[in-house]
């Protein structure tokens, strides 16, 4: 086993362990930390211009951001989860078009929308203990 293959599967058992005990807003903030860490990797794909890695990551982000998307309550949260959700959208259609464009400040636009998000959802953790 090499050290790749080990530290993968340190990482899913340890992943694993950290969603089977977590609150939904706890599920959010991993989801988009491990969708922070990748947009980094599809950044430097892009820069680099390993063509491959960049699909495959991009794919991966928006994979993650469908994801999001689609545990929205539409039911519960009225306009804000509406906005959310184009904002979810938004930030897919624009990986798209950094993967296309080969642009590397497009990425950076989702990174910082992203932060900005997963902010006010640390801010709603704290309130709630």
């Amino acid at each position: 086993m090499s050290y790749q293959e080990a530290y993968g599967d340190y990482h899913a058992v340890n992943l694993d362990a950290q969603t089977s005990r977590a609150s939904p807003v706890e599920l959010v903030l991993l989801l988009t930390d491990g969708l922070l860490d990748e947009l980094a990797r599809a950044r430097a794909h892009i820069a680099a211009k390993r063509y491959e890695q960049k699909a495959a990551s991009i794919d991966k982000c928006v994979e993650i951001i469908n994801g999001l998307s689609s545990s929205l309550d539409f039911e519960q949260g009225g306009e804000t989860v509406a906005n959310l959700a184009n904002i979810y959208e938004f930030c897919a259609t624009q990986l798209h078009g950094a993967g296309i464009k080969m642009d590397p400040n497009m990425v950076d636009d989702v990174v910082r929308i992203l932060t900005t998000i997963r902010q006010g959802w640390k801010g709603v953790q704290e309130r709630n203990g």
